[in-house]
């Protein structure tokens, strides 16, 4: 790990005060009061976080809380490249609270000038220690850190080394002084007295400085891999040179999009390769160069392979890690690159491929190329580029299907599909039909289309070998859902569908076809209802020709492996039971719901946003403390409240659910839920199973609702009574399962109610992983 570094037992000497002349700053500057936490930036609009290395973390008003791993977990604030002397601050001020007498590294990051920045940086240290236990006000002098700092180039702050793993820190209100930092008088404000010098674990070898090579004329980067498409990754398994790559399924994820590929690991095991076919680059290219974006703290092995005699059995490696290559990432995209003679003993006659491995964190690769003689340049991919002839592929005959096969819609008609089923849009969605297609354009991952297999149920136990096809063009950038009737096949029952399960349909896509095994929808293939396209997350269209289902594939077709969705539930299992699903609301209204539920001697669920959870002045916080004392469960919704499903990227969504988790445990150090509400209801592949990589739990429980009192609609219009109308209709139809907000106080005023006539209908009131039998929920008393 970046941060994993070792301390010297000896401690310095006092550190004397700063001598800075201020005179270009007349105010203190301020970097981070957390504001801006949810867009991933400070208050100088640059890069701030932990890049996963801690237990959890997440903000509040003028504060981070988080709680470290290990003493590999560190905390960073990135700026443009700041002159402090110059500019006149003489120090670093930031409110902490840790364990009392705990001590942590704080690391100074600066540049050789700010006027050459060239995105490197060296680093220096100090020790802060012997913490009160409480919050306290750090004032820190820009002199005394080890290995001579260039005060008038800094270009980042990282605390990092805690002293005391798996217990809450926090750090706030971070600003650089203006003016001299003198030892502070004040109670309750700490300066830093003691520094350590840091020792690296291990010391970086040297790179032999490139071998000088002849440069024709002619010569320009060879391409490896442009990363075209994922079809011609994921499924063809060839690089731009024709030649084999692939991470063999080692990866969670392998994601192509604008000319690069996003690897994100599994774990330690997890690598991609690309092979060259056994290249002679000597006398003509130097090295490889290609592009890299990574969080801060990143860091993976390159391997560089060749061969004696040009044999598949006969290929050496020679491998160097980041570190070794003197790689370092802060977020953006660069250009990196190597020379060949980095790697001693490599035979740049025959070379065979390049190998990445060890990866701790998600790398984005851009176009990847050998560059011509000693200096390294790179490839630019053009605006559209072309896939290589060699490469161009040719329309596969699906296999005709037999009896065991059908085509469910070829679009031939706007109201009903090939099997004479309903097929059709979510209201809103914007479908236009073509000559037997259609094409679809949304960015609204809460819209569907609907293609029926039969009015009341139908039973695919007889293709449980078969194939989905979908023949589409455009964007493949949206879920894929197999929907589950009710038992009764009844669509007046609630809840109609009674669940579906969801696949990415990228991961199963060539540029023209979709293929996804029948066994990868997890659902009862005894009363299904029909497949359902949902989840678009993007604006690009998308037009599909055909809907049907095929008893084998193309042979040059790699079907990934199936990713773990969880379960998706609308209705409590347990007979004769009923649970209250509240989300969160207004805090305000908080006493009077505390105060309903105690009168009424009931259990329920509450699906908590992360962010307001930590505004320690709406006291929810204490509220559901209290909640929980009283027996109730807690449970996840999300950070700020998103779409999900809709949102640009995995990180995206990982961020939302991360810092819900953290949240969450930051008041209850000691809860670990799989339980979780999607904002909105919006749900689909992505989202569910960056859910369950999260968590690290196969089977999440993902909670919708069949009971809906519909107070978004009704609890601020003149009829907010509608809401125990919704109640009623959904309650007859079968309903137990319910949502709602404290959002209004027409919804509050009714709650009473609500629960007045569940009860009436016979049925037991308790907590939503109770009503699901959950094993591990709390025995009903």
């Amino acid at each position: 790990m970046f941060f994993e570094r070792w301390f010297a037992a000896g401690l310095a000497g006092m550190l004397a005060a700063s001598g800075v002349n201020a005179q270009a700053c007349t105010s203190n500057l301020l970097i981070d009061n957390f504001t801006k936490w949810t867009s991933g930036v400070n208050n100088l609009e640059s890069p701030n976080g932990d890049d996963g290395s801690m237990e959890f973390i997440a903000a509040g008003t003028g504060q981070v809380v988080f709680t470290p791993k290990d003493t590999t977990s560190y905390f960073y604030e990135s700026f443009e490249c700041q002159p402090a002397v110059t500019n006149g601050y003489g120090g670093l001020q930031f409110t902490v609270e840790g364990p009392a007498g705990a001590s942590f590294a704080l690391e100074l990051q600066t540049t050789s000038s700010c006027s050459a920045n060239d995105g490197t940086y060296k680093s220096h240290y100090t020790i802060i220690e012997n913490l009160t236990g409480s919050r306290q006000t750090i004032d820190v002098p820009l002199v005394g850190f080890d290995n001579e700092p260039n005060y008038d180039a800094v270009v980042g702050w990282v605390w990092a080394v805690f002293s005391q793993s798996n217990v809450q820190w926090s750090i706030g209100n971070i600003t650089w002084i203006c003016g001299n930092v003198a030892q502070p008088t004040s109670p309750g404000s700490t300066s830093v007295s003691t520094r350590s010098t840091i020792v690296p674990t291990a010391t970086r070898s040297t790179i032999a400085p490139p071998v000088t090579t002849s440069q024709p004329a002619t010569c320009s980067n060879l391409l490896i891999d442009d990363w075209a498409s994922q079809s011609r990754l994921t499924f063809l398994g060839y690089n731009a040179m024709g030649q084999a790559t692939s991470d063999d399924g080692t990866m969670s994820s392998v994601v192509v999009s604008n000319n690069r590929v996003l690897l994100y690991p599994k774990d330690a095991n997890s690598y991609f390769y690309s092979q060259f076919g056994c290249l002679n680059a000597n006398n003509r290219y130097g090295g490889i160069s290609f592009r890299v974006r990574a969080a801060r703290g990143t860091s993976f092995s390159v391997a560089l392979g060749w061969s004696d005699s040009c044999g598949p059995n006969n290929v050496k490696t020679v491998s160097l890690t980041t570190a070794q290559l003197k790689w370092t990432f802060d977020g953006t995209e660069k250009l990196y690159s190597f020379p060949f003679s980095a790697f001693s003993g490599v035979d740049t006659t025959k070379l065979d491929m390049i190998y990445f491995s060890g990866l701790n964190a998600g790398v984005i690769l851009g176009p990847m190329s050998f560059y011509c003689g000693s200096t390294a340049t790179e490839y630019v991919a053009p605006a559209s580029s072309p896939a290589p002839s060699a490469l161009t592929r040719t329309t596969t005959q699906v296999a005709t299907p037999s009896a065991k096969g059908y085509v469910i819609d070829a679009f031939s008609n706007e109201n009903t599909n090939s099997l004479g089923e309903w097929h059709g849009p979510d209201e809103g969605m914007a479908v236009t039909f073509g000559n037997n297609a259609i094409t679809i354009r949304t960015n609204d991952s809460d819209q569907s289309w609907n293609t029926q297999l039969a009015n009341k149920c139908a039973d695919l136990r007889n293709l449980t070998g078969g194939y989905l096809h979908i023949a589409y063009s455009g964007s493949n950038k949206f879920s894929i859902a197999l929907q589950q009737h009710n038992s009764k096949c009844n669509e007046t029952m609630a809840p109609y569908p009674e669940t579906w399960d969801s696949v990415e349909a990228t991961r199963y896509a060539t540029t023209s076809d979709i293929y996804v095994p029948i066994t990868h929808f997890s659902i009862n293939l005894q009363r299904v209802i029909g497949f359902n396209l949902r989840g678009f997350y993007t604006s690009e269209p998308t037009t599909i020709t055909k809907i049907e289902i095929v008893t084998s594939i193309p042979s040059n077709f790699k079907i990934p492996p199936k990713l773990a969705s969880g379960r998706l539930v609308f209705a409590c299992t347990r007979p004769n039971s009923f649970a209250f699903a509240i989300d969160d609301g207004n805090p305000e209204y908080i006493p009077q719901v505390m105060k309903i539920l105690k009168e009424a001697n009931i259990p329920l669920t509450f699906f908590t946003v992360g962010l307001p959870l930590l505004d320690q002045s709406n006291g929810l916080a204490a509220a559901y403390k209290d909640m929980a004392s009283r027996g109730h469960q807690i449970a996840l919704h999300s950070y700020t409240h998103p779409k999900m499903e809709g949102l640009a990227t995995e990180q995206a969504i990982d961020w939302e659910i991360q810092n819900d988790i953290g949240a969450v445990r930051q008041v209850f150090p000691n809860l670990r839920s799989s339980y979780f509400r999607p904002p909105f209801g919006t749900e689909g592949a992505r989202m569910r199973q960056r859910l369950a990589a999260n968590l690290n739990d196969p089977e999440p429980y993902i909670v919708g609702w069949s009971i809906d009192v519909e107070d978004w609609l009704w609890a601020e219009s003149s009829t907010p009574n509608k809401q125990l109308d919704a109640f009623k209709r959904d309650l007859a139809k079968g309903g137990n399962l319910m949502v709602m907000h404290y959002l209004h106080q027409s919804t509050v005023d009714l709650l009473p109610e609500f629960i007045k006539l569940a009860k009436a209908s016979g049925k037991r009131l308790m907590r939503v992983d109770q009503c699901l039998e959950d094993p591990k929920a709390p025995a009903l008393t």
